[in-house]
């Protein structure tokens, strides 16, 4: 087990560094082509920090580990919003656009909740939760909507602010393809691997999921949110949670499933889909109230996270 403890943080670095990799050279391509800096964080830097998810998503439904795929998606929403987003409150209390209180949070809520309808077979028809091909080409029009949402607004904004661009373009599009092929094999080291220590510790792929891979595929919304929020740039580090989140739903889990069919989701409790809500509902409720996240309301983010995370490792030595 020792050996596969080794590979799984060397998993991690990989997949860590190919997502930074991927995003300069991604950024670059895009900066050589005079596309403004809005497109870029809006399409680029999105797709960046969401790599790691889709990489171990995808290798995950290859190797039939559903509980891999699904807890990673889970594990890493309830992640960004508790922890990062608590985090970065706790840092330095966060003013939220009116824009973004309207509209990006409630579309969050409003495709967690459809994910869960979808998987909540059981608590609905008493029947076994199961996402089918159906349920994921119903996450990717949503996904799709929010893209056409996202269009719109650039149409509306002029930005005629170009990002200079830190490599040439040959360079750029090594250094993006380069990523993504570090970004593919750290994914397949880790999902290996946790699969392997989990078997090895007699504990379910769920509670690895929720919690090594969620954790370590969240790493570059972690850097992203906290150092934004220590710099006072709130619509990066928020925005950078609420794009990646939705991302995990729509793409991250709804892409692999539309394409290889049906998942198997009865390894997972009604308490993680309360919190896997209970994460959105509290972010949405705490910035309509004064369109601001304070130290105290990261505080108490903060405390949900500790309490579901012990409830997951706790039952999964138990």
């Amino acid at each position: 087990m020792f050996l596969d403890i080794i590979l799984l943080i060397i998993g991690f670095v990989i997949l860590i560094k190919g997502a930074d990799i991927f995003v300069d050279g991604a950024s670059s391509v895009a900066s050589n082509f005079k596309l403004s800096k809005m497109l870029i964080g809006l399409t680029i830097v999105a797709f960046g920090t969401s790599a790691p998810e889709f990489a171990v998503s995808i290798k995950s439904i290859l190797s039939s580990n559903s509980d891999m795929l699904i807890g990673n998606v889970i594990g890493s929403n309830i992640l960004n919003i508790l922890l990062i987003l608590g985090l970065s409150g706790c840092i330095y209390p966060m003013t939220i656009k009116s824009r973004t209180v309207r509209k990006e949070l409630p579309i969050t809520l409003m495709i967690t909740t459809l994910l869960i309808v979808l998987i909540g077979d059981s608590f609905l028809n008493g029947g076994v939760n199961l996402i089918t091909r159906s349920d994921g080409i119903v996450l990717l029009l949503f996904f799709l909507v929010f893209v056409y949402y996202l269009i719109s607004i650039m149409r509306n904004k002029i930005d005629n602010e170009r990002e200079e661009a830190k490599y040439k373009l040959v360079p750029s599009i090594l250094f993006t393809v380069g990523g993504i092929v570090a970004i593919v094999f750290g994914s397949s080291i880790v999902v290996d691997h946790a699969s392997a220590i989990a078997t090895y510790l007699g504990v379910s792929e769920r509670m690895i999921a929720l919690t090594i891979v969620a954790f370590g595929t969240s790493l570059p919304e972690l850097v992203t949110s906290i150092i934004a929020a220590k710099k006072k740039e709130n619509d990066i580090a928020i925005g950078n949670i609420i794009g990646s989140n939705i991302f995990n739903i729509g793409i991250v889990l709804g892409l692999p499933v539309a394409m290889f069919g049906t998942v198997n989701a009865s390894g997972f409790q009604v308490w993680d889909l309360l919190f896997f809500f209970l994460s959105a509902l509290v972010l949405f409720l705490f910035s309509y109230k004064n369109h601001k996240l304070s130290k105290l309301e990261g505080i108490v983010m903060l405390l949900l996270f500790i309490i579901y995370y012990s409830v997951v490792i706790i039952g999964g030595i138990l």
